[in-house]
């Protein structure tokens, strides 16, 4: 938020920036010789064994929001969606307003056009972005011009997700999240130095959430926007959260899937 904000001052013809953009981008430079010191799965290529990528081809895109509410949020957790076996062409993605947890879960369960008994060994990423500014040591400077986020992701197969409990895909989100140290972005940055692996995002669930960044602050002459979000979604793989509401505790999620697939997915969020 902070380039947004120093963009909106700029708007309004502010004389000085309240928080002056830091332009040394060596913090974040690989070192040299690379010291890869972690396994890095979100560089690597899930094979497509339910053939999404031909699902998306033969189908238009749908996106659209729905929106969670305190009430519906607290219903997720307990929500379990009753099993169905979906047509062959479904996909579906269950990313609602639950947690990571819940939304990797249902994603699993749906997203592939195979059959159902192939369908539970295919292999599922779930993968989110998280803004490590602070966890770097020392941490990055106020200001410092460009991104300070790494990509993180929890592996497992379809079957291991949905014969389990929300609480298995939970402790699998825990157990990455706290594997992100300064010794683990080191590594990933020069793990992507070493390698430009460039994976593809089949068989992979990207969520990012917005939810709590503070767009409603930043007035760029006009007062503050009514509402803010992006025009599109930036890959057809990806789940957008944002905040709802003037209170903002209510959230909008934002996704795209194939045309049946959606259809699949109200089904699931209906139930909720």
């Amino acid at each position: 938020m902070e380039f947004v904000n120093s963009w909106a001052e700029t708007a309004r013809g502010a004389a000085e920036l309240t928080v002056p953009p830091f332009l040394d981008r060596t913090l974040l430079r690989a070192r040299d010789p690379p010291v890869i010191s972690f396994e890095h799965h979100e560089f690597e290529e899930i094979p497509d064994v339910s053939d999404t990528a031909a699902l998306y081809a033969d189908q238009d895109l749908l996106c659209r929001s729905f929106c969670f509410d305190p009430d519906r949020l607290e219903r997720c957790p307990r929500a379990r969606p009753r099993r169905r076996r979906l047509p062959r062409t479904a996909t579906t993605s269950s990313a609602g307003g639950a947690p990571p947890s819940r939304r990797c879960r249902g994603s699993s369960g749906a997203r592939a056009p195979a059959p159902w008994a192939s369908r539970r060994s295919s292999g599922r990423s779930c993968c989110s972005p998280w803004t490590v500014r602070r966890r770097f040591e020392p941490p990055l400077p106020r200001g410092y011009f460009g991104n300070g986020i790494v990509l993180t992701n929890a592996v497992a197969t379809a079957g291991e997700l949905l014969s389990s409990p929300p609480s298995r895909a939970a402790g699998l989100v825990q157990a990455v999240v706290r594997m992100v140290t300064d010794g683990y972005m080191r590594s990933a940055v020069d793990y992507f130095e070493a390698t430009r692996a460039r994976p593809s995002l089949a068989s992979t669930l990207l969520i990012t959430t917005w939810s709590r960044l503070a767009f409603h602050g930043a007035d760029f002459g006009w007062g503050a926007p009514a509402m803010s979000g992006p025009v599109t979604l930036p890959e057809k793989e990806v789940i957008l959260f944002l905040a709802h509401g003037e209170e903002r505790k209510s959230i909008n999620v934002l996704l795209g899937l194939p045309a049946s697939a959606m259809d699949a997915f109200q089904e699931l969020m209906d139930e909720i």
